[in-house]
């Protein structure tokens, strides 16, 4: 087990019989139609949990780098192109790890990944995924963000780069903010930050042009608060409904609804695999007719080419069950 997942586990234990579920259960019914399905690819993405993913527009493809199978930590890239899950080799490749994140940086038509934790070690490597040649090249950036695991990693809604939030420092989750230019990454000071939190869901929302981040897990408590960033300053968001307490999980922009989706992820011990939408003001948990097994260090990304809403991976934390399912959901 990871020693960031300990340290998470602690603090589960510390409150799962003092923090109740304090979000609201008003629900926007979902069309009769609207449901999660099981797809079939040729391969499947190999069991694991924790890894890196994000989509890549410039090989169209979906990348998954490492994670875990509780044992051992890998150090593969592999890729979805809409109909299977294909093993990318290549000459270079990080090192092993779990709990990395990463993010498409319109600026540098680059994936940026960075941190996680490899053995007791966190890592503090930044690499750079280039869809163009299929190869991994590590960056040397002159400022180097201390190791984390679980940072919140996303497009920044002004210029197009990869912005960084918190994650957990081994001792300390953090509130530090950078963003990479390129070549380095600049610390940034906006004049509001949120709580200190690694593992919140973080999604780059055009319509509204921010983004808005939900959750995570810090140093005593389960975070269950809604932020926006707006590429210059974070706002709290003061929303009627709110899902409860979520980690570990992620969300995405789904296009053909308009809005932010966020499915399933650990709450207070207790994985969930509820549907969310954040329409820019407000959060609505839908109703689909089915839905996938409760999980959380799971990928969810929009897969553009076929206009899919996917999830794929993860754990369920109660019995450490891996999948290697893949999920999608279509528009309502």
């Amino acid at each position: 087990m990871s020693v960031s997942k300990c340290a998470h586990i602690y603090v589960l234990t510390l409150l799962v019989s003092a923090l109740t579920f304090a979000g609201s259960a008003s629900s926007q019914t979902a069309a009769p139609s609207w449901q999660w399905t099981q797809l079939n690819p040729t391969t499947s993405l190999p069991a694991r949990a924790a890894f890196a993913s994000a989509y890549d527009p410039i090989s169209k493809k979906v990348i998954v780098f490492g994670g875990t199978d509780e044992v051992t930590q890998f150090n593969d890239t592999w890729a979805f192109d809409g109909s299977t899950w294909t093993q990318i080799e290549t000459g270079v490749s990080p090192p092993a790890r779990a709990d990395a994140t990463m993010a498409y940086d319109a600026q540098t038509h680059k994936l940026i990944m960075f941190g996680g934790f490899q053995g007791f070690a966190f890592l503090n490597d930044t690499w750079l995924w280039d869809g163009a040649t299929l190869t991994w090249t590590q960056a040397q950036p002159t400022t180097v963000p201390t190791g984390a695991t679980n940072p919140s990693l996303f497009t920044d809604p002004v210029n197009g780069h990869v912005d960084m939030f918190g994650g957990y420092q081994g001792r300390f989750y953090s509130r530090s903010m950078y963003q990479w230019t390129g070549s380095d990454w600049l610390l940034l000071n906006p004049s509001t930050t949120p709580y200190p939190r690694a593992g919140a869901v973080a999604v780059h929302d055009p319509v509204n042009h921010n983004v808005v981040m939900f959750g995570g897990i810090s140093d005593n408590w389960i975070v269950q608060n809604t932020w926006t960033w707006d590429g210059t300053n974070w706002t709290q968001r003061q929303p009627a409904n709110q899902p409860p307490p979520l980690y570990f999980t992620i969300g995405a922009y789904h296009p053909a609804i308009h809005q932010v989706v966020v499915f399933a992820g650990g709450s207070v011990g207790v994985d969930q695999n509820t549907t969310w939408v954040w329409n820019g003001e407000n959060w609505y948990q839908e109703s689909p007719l089915a839905s996938p097994p409760p999980r959380e260090l799971f990928g969810t990304v929009w897969y553009p080419p076929t206009h899919q809403f996917l999830i794929f991976g993860g754990d369920l934390f109660s019995n450490r069950q891996l999948y290697n399912d893949m999920w999608r959901l279509p528009s309502k």
